[in-house]
């Protein structure tokens, strides 16, 4: 049995996840940081729950001992994700921009992945397959945002994109250093979420649709890349 543990699984592309994913026959942790929201999602998925607050270390650490003492982990989907935004739901743009904002962002985006990383490693270190996706962002592209031509280029943020692009560089260095394991970037697409204040064009079916396939990768499928439903993406 391949055990799954998802953060942020409460809600849209997490729980869409977990949903799937239990439907393939995984036992399925849904890591969230509200207790009451997150059994709640659980029991109707017929998952397990474990609080998880990616910003928090003993909350992570908290975690890991769980799962550690339930049998350990083979897939970690670190998926727990924000987007700042104001009353009008706008981004901060570059005359807007403050050190406060984007650190707030990396603090969940950026640093909860390293947080759960650094957890988590030592069980999926004993896992026979081990497989870890990192919920990335088409917005992440360097080359997509400096295309003119592309249409990802005319996103004014820098708080978010910002911060999905260090998780990629996070992608491939922790892919290099953990060969046995499948690390990968995957980009859901613009999905109707309450990150985006329920703007996206796709339902959360669709967006969770490369998140699932890449759980499943096989051990000798890629690793350290940075993928979307139709295939690689450039960086």
């Amino acid at each position: 049995m391949t055990t799954t543990l998802i953060t942020g699984a409460n809600k849209g592309l997490g729980f869409e996840t977990a949903r799937r994913l239990v439907e393939a026959g995984h036992t399925v942790y849904v890591g969230a940081r509200d207790a009451g929201r997150g059994r709640r999602a659980a029991d109707e998925l017929g998952a397990r729950f474990v609080r998880l607050d990616v910003t928090d270390d003993a909350s992570v650490e908290a975690a890991a001992k769980t799962l550690e003492a339930a049998g350990g982990l083979d897939v970690l989907i670190n998926n727990a994700g924000i987007e700042t935004r104001t009353e009008d739901n706008s981004v901060p743009v570059a005359a807007t921009v403050t050190a406060d904002r984007m650190r707030t962002t990396f603090e969940t985006n950026v640093f909860g992945v390293v947080r759960v990383l650094h957890a988590f490693l030592p069980l999926l270190q004993r896992s026979a397959a081990p497989v870890v996706v990192n919920v990335s962002s088409g917005l992440a592209s360097l080359t997509h945002l400096s295309d003119p031509d592309h249409p990802a280029h005319f996103y004014p943020g820098i708080a978010y994109p910002t911060s999905k692009t260090a998780v990629n560089m996070l992608t491939v260095q922790f892919a290099k250093a953990f060969p046995a394991m499948r690390i990968n970037s995957v980009e859901p697409g613009f999905t109707k979420t309450d990150l985006n204040g329920n703007t996206g064009t796709q339902t959360v079916a669709e967006g969770a649709e490369i998140i699932v396939r890449m759980a499943q990768v096989a051990q000798d499928g890629p690793t350290g890349g940075y993928f979307d439903a139709k295939g690689r993406l450039p960086w």
